[in-house]
Order: C-alpha cells, then sequence, then structure tokens
C-alpha cells in the first residue's frame, strides 16, 4: 500500500472494501446535529452507467462529503427508478421477465457507484419496482380517488403502434416515437388523469419562493403552467340560431380592430360543420397529418382555410369571417381566439393574414379624447359607432375600455382565466409498471381495490420467454377477473406512467422500512425539504413539476408539512464529445466512434477527418452530447480503470462549471492523473514532517514563511466560500492546485518551515477530500494523521483565520532592467526588507550572490529594478 508510486487501484480497492465494511455513511435521525439532506435524481438501471450519471452524482457526493465535514448529520441515499418501456423491450428482446432483468441491471450499476467511491446510505436504497415502495402509491392513488382529484376520461392522445402505448406530446418528434422512431398516430382512448390544474394557481405562485432554483427552471415552468388573464366574449354566427362561439383574448382592447375569427382544427363548431362540407372535411385530414409530424417547414406555418361562414361583430354587427387555423391550439383558452392582423398587435395573425391573403387593416386605433386617429384621418367615435345601438354612450368615453364593459354588463362577455397546463395523464398501456387499483364491475361502476389487498401485484407472466406480446394485463384473464366483496369484476390494465414513482420517492428515503404508512411523519419532519437537489434542466416542465405537484398533494393529506419539496437546485450541464459520421453508397448515416478518427491537415487553413482503419473521410459535426445513438460516448468503467476513480471524479469537477456543459478531453483526463500523482508524491517525501512539529510563533517567522502561511489561509477561505455558497468547484480545485505548487516548490529555511509545511499538505488533503476521497482517505491515514484512532471520514473542514491573511500585491522583480520575476509580497514592506526577501529567494538568490548593489529603483506595487554592476 505505501508505495511511493501513486497506485490507484490497490488505493481504491482498500478504501471502498473500508467503507462497504463499516458502512459509516449510514444515516439516522439525530436532533442535536442540523440536517442535511443531499439528493441526486435517482438513475434509471439500464445496466451501465454513462458520464453524464458520474456527473451527476460526483456532484452530490463532493457536496454530501463536505456537508459531513462541516458538522451536519447527512442524509445522502441513492436508489432505483426501475419500472418503464426500456426493461420491457429489453426483456422482450432477450426473453427474460423484466423483473430479472432490472435485477440483474441494479446489481451492476450497484458496483459500478460503489467503484466510483460515493458515500451513500445503502440502507435507505429503494426499488420502485419494489411492491414494498408501490404498495403505497397504489394507497395513496384510492385516497386520491376518493377526493376526486383522479378521474378517468376519453381523450384524444398520441400513440405508438410499435411500442402500443400513450406518448406525451414531449416523447413525439417530427411525427415518431422518440423511442422507436416509427410514425405514430392519434387515437381516442380512456385515461387516468390527475387533477394537477387544481394546483395550478399555487404552484406558479409560489415559484417566487424558490430562490435557490436556476432562473431558466422557473422561467420555464412559468411557461408550461402559463397563466393567461382575460376576457371570454360571445360571438353570434350568421345562419347558426342556436350556436355561439366562445373567444378567449388577453387583449380585450382591440375587439374593434378584429377582422376574422381564428378556430382550431378541432374545435367543436369547426367538426360540426365539417360533416356538412367535404372541402372542410378533406383539409382536416390534411392539417391532422402536419400536426403529428410536427413539421417546422415554412410551408406548414400559417395553414388556414376560409369556412365560408360569418360570426357576428357583438359591437358593430358586421359580419366577421371564421377561419380554420392550424396555429390555434384547442387545448388553451376556448379554441378559438380574434384575429387582429397588424404587426402592432399580433405577428401571428399578421403572418396568417399574408400567407392566406386576407385582407389587413393598415390602420392603427388611437384614441385621443372624442376623436379617433385612422389612417392619419381624424374621425369622431360617433360615426365609428352609427350602425351601434349604444353609440350614445360610447361617444363620450374611451372606445374599446367602454367597448368591453358593455359587452361584460350585457354578459356577452366575462372576465376569464386560463392555464396553459393540463390535467396530466398517468396511464400507460403497458406490463412493466405500477398496477393501477381500480376494478370496474359488470354495471360499469370503477371500485378501489380493499386497502388490506394492497398491494395489487403485477403477475409472472412467462410469455416472454414465448413471444413479443404487448398487451400481458389484458391478455391475462385470470388476474383480470376478481371479486371484491362479493362483487365481480375486472382489473384495471393500465399501469401508472413511471414519472408517478419519482414523484415522491425522495420522501420514502426517509424511512423506506417504514410499514406502518406511507410516510415515516418522524422521519419527514426531520429531514425534509431536500436541501439540495442535482438533475438535468431537461426535467424543468415534466419531473421538477410533478414532483411539486405530488409534494402539495402529499401536504394536503396532513402527510407532510412543508411547502416546496427542494430548497437548492443545481441542473448540471451535459458531457459532450467530438461527433463523427460519414454517409455510405446507400445513403446510409453511420455514426463514426471520436477513437477510430484521426485528423489530417491538409494546409494551413484546412483540415479534414478520415477513420483510421481505411481512411474513408468523415463528417465532424463537433462536439454534441454523449449518446449511444450518436455513438460519442465513453465507457465510465474503462476510463476507471485507465485512470482510477479520483481521476474521473476531479476531472468531472475541474473541466467546468457544474452548470455549464462539459467537453470530454482525455488528455485532461491526463493532466488530472498527473497532478494526482504529483500530490502523493509530495506527501509522501513529506510523511516525516508529523514527527517534527513545531509551534509556531508568528513574530519569529520568515516574510517567506508567513507568506505560505497567508496563502494556505487565503485558499482555506476562498475554497470554503465556494463549496458552502457559490458551488463554483472548479475554481476551488484550481486554488488547491496553486497552493500545491506553491508547496513544491516551497525551501524548509527554519524549524517553523517544517511545520507550515505539514500544515498546508493536511489543510490540502482535507480540502480534496470531498473531490477524491480514496487517496485522501490512504494520505491521510498512512502519511499524515497523529491520531491512528481516527480516519479522515471524520476530520472537520479546515478553517482559515484572517490575521494571517496578508495584504499583497504583484511587484515584477527586475535585474538590470531584465523582468525575472513576479512575486507576490506584502504591501507594506520597506526597499530594505523587499531586497532582503529577493535574497532568500531561491529563483532569484542566483543573480544576486555576491554581486555588488548599485542602484535599486523601486515604484511600490509595481516594479523593484536591481541595478548590478557587471
Amino acid at each position: 500500500m505505501i508505495e511511493e508510486v501513486y497506485n490507484y487501484k490497490k488505493i481504491e480497492k482498500y478504501v471502498q472494501k473500508y467503507w462497504i465494511n463499516s458502512k459509516i455513511f449510514n444515516t439516522q435521525i439525530n436532533n442535536n446535529k442540523k440536517k442535511y439532506y443531499c439528493l441526486s435524481m435517482l438513475p434509471y438501471p439500464s445496466g451501465n452507467l454513462h458520464m453524464g450519471h458520474v456527473r451527476n452524482y460526483t456532484i452530490s457526493d463532493v457536496i454530501a462529503r463536505y456537508q459531513r465535514m462541516i458538522g451536519k448529520n447527512v442524509l445522502h441515499p441513492i436508489g432505483w427508478d426501475a419500472f418503464g418501456l426500456p426493461a420491457e423491450e429489453a426483456a422482450i428482446k432477450h426473453k427474460l421477465d423484466p423483473q430479472q432483468w432490472t435485477q440483474k441491471n441494479i446489481q451492476l450499476m450497484k458496483k459500478q457507484l460503489c467503484s466510483l467511491g460515493y458515500s451513500y446510505d445503502w440502507n435507505k436504497e429503494i426499488n420502485t419496482s419494489d411492491p414494498k415502495y408501490y404498495k403505497w402509491e397504489q394507497w395513496f392513488f384510492i385516497q386520491l380517488y376518493k377526493k376526486k382529484l383522479v378521474y378517468k376520461k376519453k381523450e384524444e392522445v398520441f400513440w405508438c403502434s410499435y411500442d402500443q402505448t400513450v406518448l406525451a406530446n414531449e416523447q413525439v418528434i417530427n411525427g415518431t416515437c422518440w423511442r422507436c422512431q416509427n410514425t405514430v398516430s392519434k387515437k381516442y382512448i380512456s385515461q387516468w388523469f390527475l387533477k394537477i390544474t387544481n394546483y395550478a394557481e399555487e404552484l406558479l405562485n409560489e415559484l417566487k419562493n424558490l430562490h435557490e432554483w436556476p432562473k431558466k427552471v422557473i422561467r420555464m415552468q412559468e411557461k408550461w403552467i402559463g397563466k393567461s388573464q382575460g376576457i371570454e366574449i360571445l360571438f353570434n354566427i350568421e345562419d347558426y340560431n342556436n350556436e355561439k362561439i366562445k373567444i378567449f383574448t388577453t387583449k380585450p382592447e382591440t375587439i374593434m380592430e378584429v377582422t376574422f375569427l381564428s378556430l382550431s382544427p378541432l374545435h367543436n363548431f369547426i367538426k360540426k360543420i365539417s360533416k356538412k362540407h367535404d372541402f372542410i372535411n378533406k383539409f382536416l385530414k390534411k392539417i391532422k397529418k402536419i400536426n403529428i409530424l410536427k413539421s417546422t417547414k415554412e410551408e406548414h406555418n400559417y395553414i388556414g382555410l376560409n369556412t365560408n361562414i360569418f360570426a357576428i361583430h357583438p359591437i358593430t354587427n358586421k359580419k366577421i369571417p371564421i377561419w380554420i387555423a392550424n396555429f390555434v391550439k384547442q387545448d388553451f383558452g376556448t379554441g378559438a381566439v380574434m384575429s387582429v392582423p397588424n404587426d402592432n398587435y399580433s405577428k401571428i395573425d399578421y403572418l396568417f393574414a399574408l400567407k392566406n391573403n386576407i385582407s389587413i387593416k393598415t390602420n392603427t386605433v388611437l384614441s385621443k379624447g372624442n376623436e379617433i386617429n385612422i389612417n392619419h384621418n381624424i374621425v369622431s367615435k360617433k360615426s365609428l359607432f352609427n350602425n351601434d345601438k349604444n353609440s350614445d354612450s360610447l361617444t363620450c368615453t374611451k372606445n374599446n375600455e367602454n367597448a368591453i364593459k358593455i359587452l361584460l354588463e350585457k354578459k356577452i362577455a366575462k372576465k376569464k382565466t386560463f392555464f396553459r397546463i393540463k390535467d396530466w395523464n398517468i396511464s400507460r398501456q403497458r406490463y412493466w409498471g405500477t398496477p393501477i387499483p381500480i376494478a370496474t364491475t359488470n354495471t360499469g361502476e370503477k371500485i378501489t381495490i380493499p386497502e388490506n389487498q394492497l398491494p395489487v401485484l403485477l403477475p409472472y407472466d412467462d410469455r416472454f420467454e414465448e413471444n413479443n406480446s404487448f398487451n400481458l394485463l389484458k391478455e391475462n384473464k385470470s388476474w383480470i377477473n376478481i371479486e371484491i366483496n362479493g362483487v365481480k369484476a375486472k382489473r384495471e390494465t393500465d399501469t401508472f406512467d413511471t414519472f408517478m414513482e419519482s414523484s415522491w420517492y425522495y420522501i420514502r428515503y426517509t424511512n423506506p422500512h417504514f410499514e406502518k404508512n406511507m410516510v415515516d411523519s418522524e422521519a419527514v419532519q426531520y429531514w425534509l425539504p431536500v436541501d439540495q437537489y442535482i438533475g438535468g434542466i431537461e426535467h424543468a416542465t415534466m419531473h421538477l413539476l410533478y414532483f411539486r405537484f405530488f409534494h402539495k398533494l402529499l401536504r394536503d393529506f396532513k402527510l407532510i408539512q412543508c411547502n416546496e419539496p427542494v430548497k437548492k437546485l443545481i441542473c448540471q450541464g451535459m458531457v459532450l464529445s467530438d461527433t463523427f459520421y460519414y454517409i455510405d453508397t446507400n445513403k446510409r448515416k453511420h455514426w463514426v466512434h471520436f477513437n477510430k478518427v484521426k485528423k489530417i491537415q491538409c494546409n494551413e487553413l484546412q483540415t479534414k477527418y478520415v477513420l483510421k482503419k481505411n481512411n474513408i473521410e468523415v463528417k465532424y459535426i463537433g462536439k454534441t452530447k454523449m449518446s449511444k445513438s450518436k455513438n460519442n460516448g465513453v465507457d465510465p468503467a474503462l476510463m476507471i480503470k485507465k485512470y482510477g476513480a479520483d481521476t474521473i471524479r476531479l476531472f468531472m469537477m475541474f473541466a467546468s462549471p457544474v452548470e455549464n456543459a462539459l467537453e470530454w478531453k482525455e488528455n485532461g483526463v491526463q493532466g488530472i492523473f498527473r497532478f494526482l500523482n504529483r500530490l502523493w508524491k509530495l506527501v509522501y517525501l513529506n510523511q516525516n514532517l508529523k514527527i517534527k512539529l513545531y509551534e509556531l510563533k508568528y513574530n519569529q517567522l520568515t516574510l517567506y514563511e508567513k507568506e505560505l502561511l497567508s496563502d494556505m489561509h487565503l485558499t482555506i477561505m476562498k475554497v470554503s466560500e465556494n463549496m458552502h455558497n457559490s458551488k463554483c468547484f472548479n475554481t476551488t480545485i484550481s486554488s488547491i492546485m496553486v497552493l500545491v505548487k506553491k508547496i513544491e516548490s516551497f525551501n524548509i529555511n527554519s524549524k517553523y518551515s517544517l511545520s507550515i509545511k505539514y500544515l498546508c499538505l493536511t489543510n490540502i488533503v482535507k480540502m480534496l477530500y470531498p473531490f477524491t476521497p480514496h487517496i485522501c482517505f490512504v494520505m491521510w491515514e498512512k502519511f499524515l494523521t497523529q491520531t491512528q484512532s481516527k480516519n479522515i471520514d471524520f476530520e472537520q473542514w479546515p478553517r482559515y483565520n484572517t490575521k494571517y491573511i496578508i495584504k499583497s500585491s504583484i511587484l515584477v522583480i527586475q535585474i538590470n532592467g531584465k523582468k525575472k520575476a513576479e512575486l507576490k509580497l506584502t504591501t507594506n514592506l520597506s526597499k530594505n526588507e523587499i531586497l532582503k526577501e529577493l535574497q532568500n529567494n531561491p529563483k532569484l538568490k542566483i543573480y544576486l550572490k555576491e554581486k555588488k548593489i548599485n542602484k535599486i529603483v523601486f515604484i511600490r506595487d509595481k516594479i523593484f529594478n536591481i541595478v548590478i554592476k557587471k
């Protein structure tokens, strides 16, 4: 173990074995300590970690270890988001039960996580596919059902015929399924929904209290919730006496400028008239195809059709043409808007009118007194409203405001608030998920599964070994047909969206073994809210919104007390790498791993990339997110084997600020590896310092020694600030590296130099411990600690003292006018004191030894020029 050369394989194996056996990271409630709950989003057990995982979990581990060192009781758990379609597809492919496939992957990934030295409390590990976990999810669903916060209805949804399941809007990319790339369709099916809209106002309002969440996430959730306050106005329809169209507008002041109504292709009135008019029906089929494709092509923007039917303006009684417009969304507002094709009011209306040759009002109406300026022509308001029976009341008031007032009074209009967010569809038509605890009787009545029969277990099905059937629950008659309290019924065959499991797992972590209830009230009272959460920004409007909603549901059922689940949120950036591809003779694209590519310099300005094997030219598209699909990933296991876990951890934290994208560069990894080798050698060569310690007497220190002591305290101060508040981990590591470099060149001039160097080494190892725990553990245990009863896992974070921090400036040192060095020196030193320091400086004394100094030119805090006789 104690070798002069840094042997990371022996070190990491030794330390990890100790951590596993000692279980020192297991956590209990301790009311005598301040708690800290540090959490990363739980992984899906796909079988292999990728570099995105490594970055996420290294960030959380660095924070957790630091918080322990400053004296807090830290909960740092891990678990598995184990249900879902990928596991089911893999099970079908490999002819295995999904449970077997999932458990196999969990064991593999657990081993990989341990190889990185993460300080998890494995006693609190959860698995969302474990019946002990999802039992309580089913129980809570029943409580929600009783309170009418969950319901089932038919709705048109995106449907993947290959995967045989509903897809969320975000999972449809250019009309294809994000998983299998097959073309999707629209389908009306019954779905279960949670009433997230009941909480839309609170979810929006409480965003202002999330002071330590990224502003980008806040903006994304605000937009997704999408509160709009405006007016709903009724328009009569010519020749349709019993029909009215409700439009919603956030700009009611444009009522007098409307020139046509725009209706969604899915609007009920459009569906009705399409049955009578073939040209409308054909248009709707065309629109449906384009909408599914979600094309961004210019020709698919602002598509519309004139229905040749007119609405009646509620003020002027003029006829307003009704158009079908593909930009109007049926799921927002009323699915109908009044259009004002004027660039000052609505650019969309304006572009739609241009595209469809609708006449555009070029007038901008500006109200002033009792007159209105229309195209620079002054007309009276009375003349404008001469066809309106209420014109007398309008002539002496502000035009549009009064018009709206009259509409409100006559109940032709009413104030309305709409939210963009829709109720959460929690149904999935697949086997591998949590069964929904509902059954339907022969009379069509829905009944809940009795609580004493929970959990509703997934039935084992050996047909995974036989065929590729997707509807295993629907086909399992013995499981479907049940009897509840003497009533025959059929089980619900949909399973929960896996976002359900990930919406409350952080609560179950506080005591996953609690059997009396869904929530251990004592544990959540102590641990919640989560102090630090780490995960990707791609979850901003799904998971990060869903679990805020779920948290509020649990609060309203008195299971928890706080209003929000998380205090601080870090959204780590993606890990990027070089990405290449080539097109074969059949015009198929092949993605090529960067290790198989070489760069050729054609000339000074031009380079090209070719395959190492056969010199086929490849296209370089820059650095993109690591992914299997683009064949540009890096296997963490191979990198750990090559450089060690500490090297990979430190590179991940050093190469970029955590919120930014990280560019994978193996030469950067090599640089970190060299640094750790230098550090090991430095500590190894100075291991005897601990037996030669002297109590420091500051007034007896040389300036050279005082400066290093000052640098040490200044580094601790900067690093502590970065670790505690700003989370600038990359600059933290940089500061430590600078101090290491100074110690490497530090010469021992007195007995106190020994103590200062030892202090610096011990504090460096402590500060690096959260980043590189294995090497620091061994350096501390074998070379630095003075008490064998302790290891670094129990050490406190180093403290700084500002009285030892010297105010200094950079002084350019010249000899005979030629620059020799830049030194950081105390600002108030005299000329003679500076000269004495230079004469003792290892790098400069060779120039000054036995030399006669003729003159010194000293410009304070800038230049110190020594003129010597040649």
